[in-house]
């Protein structure tokens, strides 16, 4: 279960372009029989991962991708809060044999100096207190690439969110086939 927010739900792109698709085709592709469920919310915050973590893995999940922290930061929301969320959600999905595996993000330029080191080592931390796989930042290769992002420059328009696949599909690869 792809768990997030805009950036997981597709924003401003088709359904089939959405990163978890794009990651259900690679999945396939190489023959791991898997079901992708896109579970993004645009808008979304930890806190309201938290609020929805439950209902969500009603149900067969093996692991979640949790994708979320970017519109806290994006709204300088504490980044203790954030990691608290995190924390929690991580703890429900492992509470229910889910593996997870946290996707990280960064704090734009414009936050300052000690909120960008403080967002940078957060997710991290998150991870290995909670000893969770991490992809070190979702966005790698994408963020403040203007030809790979959308008009408003934090989404990434098609040829981003391929790439936003290949980068999870790395780190999501070696926690399936540990399922096996």
């Amino acid at each position: 279960m792809a768990f997030g927010d805009s950036l997981t739900a597709g924003y401003g792109l088709s359904e089939s372009s959405s990163y978890p698709s794009l990651l259900q085709n690679k999945l396939t592709a190489d023959g791991l029989h898997y079901e992708v469920i896109n579970a993004g919310v645009s808008g979304d915050t930890s806190a309201g991962g938290v609020r929805r973590i439950d209902w969500a893995l009603e149900g067969d999940v093996k692991v979640v991708i949790l994708e979320l922290g970017a519109n806290d930061i994006l709204r300088g929301q504490p980044i203790r809060e954030m990691k608290s969320n995190l924390g929690a959600i991580i703890q429900r999905c492992k509470a229910k044999g889910v593996m997870v595996l946290l996707a990280g993000m960064e704090a734009p330029t414009d936050t300052g100096n000690d909120y960008r080191r403080d967002v940078h080592e957060a997710f991290s931390s998150v991870a290995k207190e909670n000893n969770v796989a991490l992809i070190p930042f979702f966005l790698e290769g994408v963020a403040a690439i203007d030809s790979l992002n959308q008009r408003d420059r934090i989404h990434p328009n098609e040829e981003g969110t391929k790439i936003v696949a290949e980068t999870v599909y790395k780190s999501l690869r070696p926690l399936l086939e540990s399922l096996r």
